[in-house]
This record gives C-alpha cells, sequence and structure tokens, in this order.
C-alpha cells in the first residue's frame, strides 16, 4: 500500500522530523531543528511527509533560494534533506516524495531545483539522474567538512551537485506514470562508448580504481583549456564506480579513499572539458556494476 503523502505546517510535525532525522543519521549535530523547519514551512519553503499507519516513514524538506546566472541570480528551489527510514527504504518512497516536491514547486512557479548527494552512492544516483532526470556538471569536494554519522565518517564529503529544470521535457517524461526505456550497458558498449577507467576485482572481490591516467582519445589537453575547431570531443563517456561503497568503505577504508579520490579527478576533469552527467546504468549480476553517462555539451538538457 502506497505511503500517504501529506505537507507539514505545524510545530508538532516539525518535531516528528527531527526525531525522524536522528533514527536516519543518529547524530544530534546534524539535525535541523524543529524551529528553522517551521520557519522555511511559513516562509515560502516545503516539507512534505510520508505516512505509513499513521507514521511518518519519511521527508523531503526544502526552501527557495537563488542561482548565479549571466544574466544575475535567478530563483530556484533548494532540496535540502530526504530521509526515508531504513526499514521503508527501497519501496519507492524517496522518489514519491521527491515527485511530489516537483509538483509543487512548479505551482510556486520556481524553474529549478536542486540538491546534492554523494556520487559514490549507486542507489542515490539511479534516483536521481535515471527516475528524477536531475543532470550535473558541478563537484565540491569535501563540501561539509569532516562528517561523524555513520553514512559519511571516514571519506571526505565530496557531493555532486544536480539540477533539475522543472518543465523541461526531459523531466517531465521521467516524473510521468509512463514506463521509461532505460539503456543498459549492452547499448552503450555497442555503440563503442569507452569506458574511462576500467576496473578489475581484488582479492577480496571488491572493485579497484584504474590507475591508468585517462586522457580524451581525441587530444591531450590540460583541463580547461578548449579544444582546436576541427577535432570533436566523443559524444558519451561511461565513468564506473563501486555498486555497494559504503560496504567497500567500512570492509577496506584505504580503498573507499583511494574510489573517492580516483572518481573526484575524473568528474571534475570531465566537468571542466564541457561533459555533464545525464544518465546512470545499473548492471545486475554476482558482481553488480554502476556507470554514470557523460554527454557533451547542454543539449541533452531537454531530452
Amino acid at each position: 500500500m502506497p505511503p500517504t503523502l501529506r505537507l507539514l505546517e505545524n510545530i508538532e510535525d516539525m518535531f516528528v522530523v527531527e526525531d525522524l532525522q536522528r533514527q536516519v543519521w543518529g547524530m544530534d549535530d546534524a539535525v535541523v531543528p524543529n524551529h528553522l523547519l517551521l520557519t522555511a514551512a511559513h516562509n515560502g519553503g516545503l516539507i512534505l511527509g510520508a505516512f505509513i499507519d499513521n507514521r511518518m516513514v519519511g521527508f523531503v524538506f526544502g526552501f527557495p533560494g537563488l542561482t548565479h546566472t549571466p544574466d544575475g541570480p535567478q530563483p530556484k528551489h533548494c532540496s535540502h534533506m530526504l530521509a526515508v527510514l531504513p526499514e521503508y527504504e527501497n519501496q519507492g518512497i524517496g522518489y514519491l516524495l521527491k515527485r511530489a516536491q516537483w509538483q509543487m514547486v512548479r505551482h510556486q512557479g520556481l524553474p529549478l531545483i536542486t540538491w546534492t548527494y554523494d556520487p559514490l552512492l549507486s542507489r542515490n544516483a539511479h534516483l536521481n539522474i535515471v527516475r528524477l532526470g536531475a543532470i550535473s556538471n558541478t563537484y565540491v569536494p569535501n563540501m561539509y567538512g569532516e562528517m561523524h554519522d555513520s553514512l559519511n565518517q571516514g571519506s571526505p564529503s565530496d557531493r555532486l551537485q544536480v539540477e533539475v529544470w522543472v518543465n523541461s521535457s526531459r523531466v517531465r517524461n521521467r516524473m510521468s506514470k509512463r514506463p521509461r526505456r532505460q539503456l543498459d550497458l549492452a547499448h552503450y558498449l555497442s555503440a563503442n562508448t569507452e569506458i574511462i577507467n576500467p576496473t578489475r576485482l581484488g582479492d577480496a572481490g571488491w572493485p579497484q580504481p584504474s590507475d591508468t591516467p585517462w586522457q580524451p582519445a581525441v587530444i591531450a589537453q590540460s583541463a580547461g583549456e578548449p579544444l582546436p575547431e576541427n577535432l570533436v570531443q566523443a559524444a558519451l563517456y561511461l565513468l564506473e564506480i563501486p555498486s555497494d561503497f559504503q560496504d567497500l568503505k567500512t570492509a577496506d577504508p584505504k580503498l573507499g579513499l583511494a574510489w573517492r579520490l580516483h572518481v573526484r579527478t575524473l568528474l571534475q576533469d570531465l566537468f571542466a572539458r564541457g561533459y555533464l552527467i545525464t544518465d546512470f546504468v545499473y548492471l545486475r549480476g554476482e558482481y553488480p556494476r554502476s556507470f554514470y553517462i557523460l554527454s557533451h555539451g547542454e543539449r541533452t538538457l531537454g531530452e
């Protein structure tokens, strides 16, 4: 049975949201307090709760903000938190909350929603990029500094900032209830799309990041330098990440840090060359594999 979604606007609800944060992240110093939640909710912010049997099992929280463009500051919705109780994960509740948030932001007339997430979390990448239609070309190293909660401790708090362009056909198609045909790894490989960091399994069964420096096939250049006009960059690249970074990091912290720095270097380089993340592929199997799809240029934004 799907959860009931409700807009949260009173102080009693905010106490419950506080408690749910502690259950998910286990840290008091990371909890957004009830008075700040209430103030945001009464001043253009949105806090939506998901309820099963009258129990709040998840919420999403965001507030109005500004994004800086060549034409000056433009309004947006900054989505700050999404949480679902562990026993209710993998039931589509996060997607339902984000979809309801998108619908309400549309009614507010804001053109853009942004948020951040850890680029090494495969499940979050699938939700954000595949199901919600987000794109990204912004990588922020160690955004929140050292974090001590169970999900983030022991690794720099690197984040991708993603963008959901509220009225684009890309986002409307993904938010619709019509199933979307998802390309898998075989489709990309049959089109000769390069995996820029092919991995191997180590003795313990964890994927090892490539130790061969990557350069685009068309030219070796410093990040950010323009290509000569007569050269064309590849339209697509595949970039692999671990399919279960949390367990990998727990089992082998040194390997977890190696993956963090490896993906940081590659994504910062690709973003500087004009690429953006537009899709994500998860390959099931005994050893699952996960890949970001990076496309060149802004032509993909409306797809």
